[in-house]
C-alpha cells in the first residue's frame, strides 16, 4: 500500500511546488517594492538619529567652550542701549569736514613775499640753522652781483651803496620775487600813470590787488630809476643833507618820506646793512 501510495504523494508535492512557484513569480514584484520602501524608510530614519545626536554633541561642546571663558565673575553685556540693528556696527569715523582754501584776490600775484628775509633780518621767531644759512647765502649773492652798481649809482648820485643794496634786497627778495622776476623791478617803483603805453607797468598785489608796478628792461635800468626817483623833486630831498655814511638816518628819512608802508622798513633796512656788513660799501 505504501508503494503506491509514494507516487501519489510526490505527485501532490509536486503540484504543491507547481502552485506555491507560480504563486511567488506572480506575487514577486509587489514583495520587492515592500522590501525596498521598508529599507528607505529604515535608512531615513537612521540619517536623522544621527543628525540629532551631531547636533546635540554640538551644543554640549559649545556649552563647555562658552563655560571655559566666560567665568561667573564676568560682567554681562549691556545691550539695552542697542535699539536697532545700526548700532552693532562698529562706530565711524566722523566725516573729515573739507578745508576752505579760500584766499585773497590775487594772492598768487604778490609783487613780493619777503621769504628771504631771515630771521635776524626782519626779528621774528628764530629758525632753523639750515635755513637762515641759505637765505644767507642768497643775499651775499645778490650783493655780490650789485655792488659795483650801488657804488656807480652812489658817485653820480650822491646815495649811499648800502641803502641801494639794501632796498635792492629787501624790495626784490634777492631778486626772486615775481616782480623782480618779470619786470625786472628790484626796488617796487609804482606807477601812477593813467596813460601808460604797452609794456609800460603791469599789475600785481601789494598793499591791493589793484596795484600796477614799472617794467623795465633789465635790472640796472631800474637801479638808475631809483636814484632818479629819490634825486627828483622835493619829497627826499632832506636825505642829501645827510652824510652817505649815516645809513641809519637814511633808511629812517625814507621811511618818514613814505618810500614804503610797512611800519618797520627802517628797521629792516638796519639789520640788512648790519647783518651783511654792506656798510663797507659806501
Amino acid at each position: 500500500m505504501a508503494k503506491y501510495l509514494l507516487p501519489a504523494t510526490r505527485a501532490i508535492i509536486r503540484d504543491k511546488s507547481r502552485l506555491m512557484s507560480q504563486g511567488i513569480q506572480k506575487y514577486w514584484p509587489k514583495v520587492a517594492m515592500t522590501l525596498a520602501a521598508t529599507y528607505l524608510v529604515y535608512q531615513k530614519d537612521l540619517a536623522i538619529d544621527l543628525q540629532l545626536n551631531n547636533a546635540q554633541s554640538a551644543v554640549v561642546r559649545m556649552a563647555d567652550y562658552e563655560a571655559s571663558v566666560f567665568t561667573e565673575d564676568a560682567a554681562p553685556m549691556n545691550i539695552a542701549h542697542y535699539e536697532t540693528e545700526e548700532a552693532w556696527l562698529p562706530a565711524k569715523a566722523p566725516e573729515a569736514k573739507p578745508v576752505n582754501y579760500a584766499q585773497p584776490a590775487n594772492v598768487s600775484n604778490l609783487a613780493n613775499t619777503y621769504s628771504n628775509l631771515t630771521s635776524d633780518n626782519n626779528g621774528a621767531a628764530a629758525e632753523p640753522a639750515a635755513l637762515r644759512a641759505s637765505k644767507r647765502q642768497k643775499q651775499l649773492g645778490y650783493v655780490k652781483r650789485f655792488a659795483k652798481v650801488a657804488q656807480a649809482e652812489m658817485d653820480k648820485f650822491g646815495i649811499p651803496a648800502s641803502i641801494t643794496l639794501a632796498q635792492g634786497l629787501l624790495e626784490s627778495n634777492v631778486g626772486e620775487s615775481k616782480l623782480a622776476v618779470e619786470n625786472n623791478n628790484h626796488f617796487g617803483m609804482k606807477c601812477f600813470s593813467k596813460t601808460c603805453g604797452k609794456g609800460h607797468c603791469s599789475n600785481f598785489t601789494d598793499d591791493t590787488h589793484k596795484d600796477f608796478f614799472r617794467k623795465y628792461k633789465s635790472p640796472w635800468e631800474s637801479y638808475r630809476a631809483h636814484s632818479q626817483l629819490l634825486k627828483q623833486g622835493d619829497r627826499y630831498s632832506e636825505l642829501f643833507k645827510l652824510k652817505q655814511t649815516d645809513y641809519r638816518r637814511w633808511a629812517k628819512g625814507l621811511k618818514a618820506a613814505g618810500y614804503a608802508t610797512d611800519a618797520q622798513y627802517a628797521d629792516k633796512l638796519i639789520k640788512l646793512i648790519e647783518d651783511l656788513g654792506l656798510h663797507q660799501y659806501d
